[in-house]
């Protein structure tokens, strides 16, 4: 079912063939076509000046550089910045910043169009050499995933207004798409530049958002099927490893190196009676010079991989030293100055997030747990970090105080979900997970809150949004009338929402009410199943950005009920690499129609019905 009837007749090939050049030139003129359609809409539909939510601070924050809040995003702040320059006048500088984000949007639509085709052309017998019905099936598969994505209602969306989402996506385009042109030149000599380049980008996307990280283990897999024998085991050693490479940048490097400068720092100052940042300066001298030795001793001995290994290091830090602009600015004390992160230690607590307090993962304890007390009834406490702050006049880092946390009573549940204590939460927690009144959450329930609320409510209504459909722009917390995904097949929509005739007006004729009547979504899952049958190791790997970007996010926010605004910006990498499917939907076409319908004929027509 999921072969391709490619052209094996030699007079046909000749006369029906497209050479690498021309494939190239239309493959790049396509692409940017993609981009140059999705910057005139979006610049089009710009908004004006500042928006809701966080965008006026993102703005205010790139036009005079001031810090905003944790974990902040520095080199989305310079960039912004640099565009605003080109402002006419102050009142245009949010429009300008929201330009940003149409463009780095484009620029990720580009780049999805070169990676879908890239992972089509695979499909061809003869790579090489393709006949001019694969060049169009590639070429439309191309123009479809990429254009899908670009209207889809959440790129669209982050597209439009001075948010990090749409640099974050262009950061993500682009990592995958270098690792596709690394798999492609791997037995070429210098091809690890490649590598570097995905460390390098990695690091500078530290400082717009953390999501491009969680590309890293579908970059790993690609590198596993190129340069080893595939095994079950070595699959899952590959993906414990792109694990603990992602664990160990954003606990070890993004976290850790800070921490560690902060025990240098209280050692060199408070120990040594040194000045303060003697211990920093110190300890960022002496990771540059191991960093120059191990890049001198591994190549000097021949040893590629921990010479590579160590490059990849070297340039991560390059890009995350955006975050020196947070410490520059902050000692400026600009108006806008979140958390003060102007010392090592209170660095360390804005980019732990600290101030947004904690959320139970893997063990914890549910909502009812009862707090430990003493025989006097008061509640148990248990130590913390310590606090240090800045202390001038003593020319050392004093003891502020310890962080406390309550105790507990009872054992702690595998994979909490419903923790929260404030009433409302509590009320909710009861109502997506069938808690009745005066029983005691159990894991049944807190997996029914799971799949109802954090999966079904904020997942998969937002995936649906993109690709059947979309009810309005009300925010919504479980009502019939706001927010929900619609397909505009009436008998469906009737039985989930109701009659949508007997809507009110405000509500039936919403601008933003969309209906696609499922069919990106059928094309998309058209392309996953063909795509599944045609290439398992490229499916694998897209398969595995899907989840990391979606499912992976889904359960490790952990999201308490009634959040303040929609989340499905943050699900937007998921719809990307859906969107590379929704483009090999053209294939999966295709190849459902009878044999012999099979011409560049039928080709031409099932690209321009999946446009």
């Amino acid at each position: 079912m999921f072969s391709l009837i490619l052209t094996k007749n030699t007079n046909f090939a000749k006369v029906n063939s497209l050479n690498m050049r021309n494939y190239r030139n239309w493959n790049l003129s396509l692409a940017w076509l993609s981009f140059a359609i999705a910057t005139l809409v979006y610049v089009l539909t710009l908004e004006p000046t500042v928006s809701w939510w966080d965008c006026g601070e993102f703005i205010a924050s790139s036009y005079k550089l001031q810090v905003g809040h944790p974990p902040g995003a520095p080199l989305f702040l310079m960039m912004g910045r640099l565009i605003s320059l080109f402002a006419s006048h102050p009142e245009n500088v949010a429009y300008m910043i929201n330009l940003l984000s149409a463009l780095t949007s484009s620029f990720t639509i580009f780049f999805l169009f070169l990676t879908i085709t890239h992972l089509a052309r695979k499909f061809s017998a003869d790579k090489d050499n393709l006949t001019f019905t694969e060049g169009i099936l590639i070429l439309g598969s191309g123009l479809t995933g990429s254009l899908a994505y670009a209207f889809s209602d959440t790129a669209w969306f982050s597209a439009v207004e001075g948010e990090v989402y749409g640099t974050s996506s262009l950061f993500t385009a682009v990592v995958f798409w270098a690792i596709l042109k690394w798999e492609e030149m791997s037995d070429q000599p210098h091809a690890n530049r490649w590598l570097i380049l995905i460390a390098y980008l990695m690091g500078l996307s530290i400082g717009v958002h953390l999501l491009n990280l969680l590309a890293i283990p579908a970059i790993v897999l690609v590198y596993y099927f190129k340069k080893f024998h595939y095994s079950l085991k070595g699959v899952l050693k590959a993906l414990g490893i792109s694990f603990l490479i992602l664990g160990v940048i954003m606990y070890g490097i993004i976290n850790g190196l800070v921490k560690v400068a902060s025990w240098f720092e209280l050692l060199f100052v408070n120990g040594f009676g040194l000045p303060f940042n003697s211990g920093v300066l110190f300890y960022s001298l002496l990771l540059i010079i191991l960093i120059f030795f191990g890049i001198w001793y591994t190549h000097r001995h021949e040893k590629l991989i921990l010479n590579t290994a160590i490059l990849c290091f070297a340039v991560i830090l390059t890009g995350y030293s955006s975050y020196a602009l947070i410490v520059i600015r902050s000692h400026a004390n600009p108006p806008l100055d979140e958390n003060n992160p102007q010392n090592v230690f209170t660095l360390l607590s804005y980019l732990n997030r600290e101030q947004y307090g904690d959320r139970p993962l893997l063990s914890g304890y549910n909502y009812d747990a009862e707090i430990a007390r003493n025989r006097d009834g008061y509640a148990l406490i248990k130590e913390g970090k310590k606090v240090y702050y800045k202390n001038d006049e003593k020319g050392k880092y004093t003891l502020a105080y310890k962080k406390t946390d309550l105790t507990y009573t009872g054992g702690k549940d595998l994979l909490p979900r419903m923790y929260s204590r404030e009433s409302d939460h509590i009320s909710e927690y009861k109502r997506w997970g069938g808690v009745e009144e005066g029983e005691a959450p159990g894991m049944i329930n807190n997996i029914f809150f799971f799949l109802n609320y954090q999966l079904g409510h904020m997942y998969i209504r937002y995936f649906m949004w993109n690709f059947a459909g979309k009810q309005n722009d009300e925010q919504s917390h479980g009502s019939l009338v706001n927010g929900n995904w619609i397909s505009g097949v009436k008998f469906i929509d009737e039985f989930r929402l109701g009659d949508q005739d007997a809507l009110p007006d405000k509500y039936r004729d919403n601008p933003s009410r969309n209906t696609y009547y499922f069919l990106p979504l059928i094309l998309g899952i058209l392309g996953l199943l063909f795509h599944l049958g045609a290439n398992r190791k490229d499916f694998a790997v897209v398969g595995l950005l899907f989840f990391m970007t979606g499912i992976a996010i889904v359960l490790y926010l952990n999201q308490t009920p009634l959040q303040p605004r929609e989340r499905d910006y943050a699900y937007a990498g998921s719809f990307y690499a859906f969107s590379i499917w929704v483009g090999l939907g053209v294939f999966g076409l295709y190849d459902a129609i009878r044999k012999g319908w099979r011409n560049q004929f039928a080709a031409i027509l099932i690209v321009a019905l999946s446009l």
